[in-house]
């Protein structure tokens, strides 16, 4: 009985925050009231209390789950050592579609996490500083050219993911493979037309 109980509050749990999240994506943080969250989850206020203190506690929860997410997926994604030259752009196209599925997983947490709160220039300034690190040792692998200043480019990474992710990915307009296939095109190949 007490299991079925358990699974019961981490169902109203899940869809409180889902709620959340859904609500503060389209109205903010400050024009979202506890009140509409729970009425969209289909509980009420009280059941509300049971979870979190206040809505800056759900709000908090929802930032650190989207910024904890993002780091997990920026440190896995380093090149490993000893992939052959073909290989190289294989996996920088699957480390990038892999980060803008992620965005489209959860628009709601996307919009919240990169955009909305607060902390969203710390937490694209920790992306950029994964990513910079990522590419040093990449850059120390030889898979990138020695004379790129690889803060540069990491800086460049984040502020094309972003922009793609808040035109393209946030209005439906592309998918994580056109997007992550264009941004590999233009970072690896460059604009120049090939010989």
């Amino acid at each position: 009985m007490a299991r079925n109980k358990g699974a019961k509050g981490q169902e109203s749990r899940a869809r409180l925050l889902a709620a959340a999240a859904e609500q503060f994506a389209g109205l903010g943080f400050y024009e979202t009231k506890i009140s509409s969250i729970v009425a969209q989850a289909g509980l009420t206020q009280p059941s509300f209390y049971l979870y979190f203190e206040s809505k800056e506690a759900v709000f908090e929860e929802l930032v650190g789950h989207f910024r904890s997410r993002l780091q997990e997926l920026a440190r896995s994604s380093r090149l490993e050592a000893g992939l052959q030259p073909g290989e190289v752009n294989a996996r920088v196209l699957g480390v990038l579609e892999t980060l803008f599925r992620f965005f489209t997983e959860d628009p709601h947490l996307t919009r919240i996490g990169l955009f909305q709160a607060p902390e969203a220039v710390s937490i694209k300034a920790e992306l950029a500083a994964l990513i910079r690190d990522n590419l040093l040792e990449e850059q120390r692998s030889g898979y990138f050219r020695s004379t790129l200043d690889m803060d540069v480019v990491a800086q460049c990474f984040v502020g094309t993911i972003e922009r793609l992710t808040f035109a393209y990915l946030s209005e439906g307009s592309g998918s994580p493979e056109q997007l992550a296939a264009q941004v590999v095109e233009l970072f690896m190949r460059g604009m120049l037309p090939g010989e």
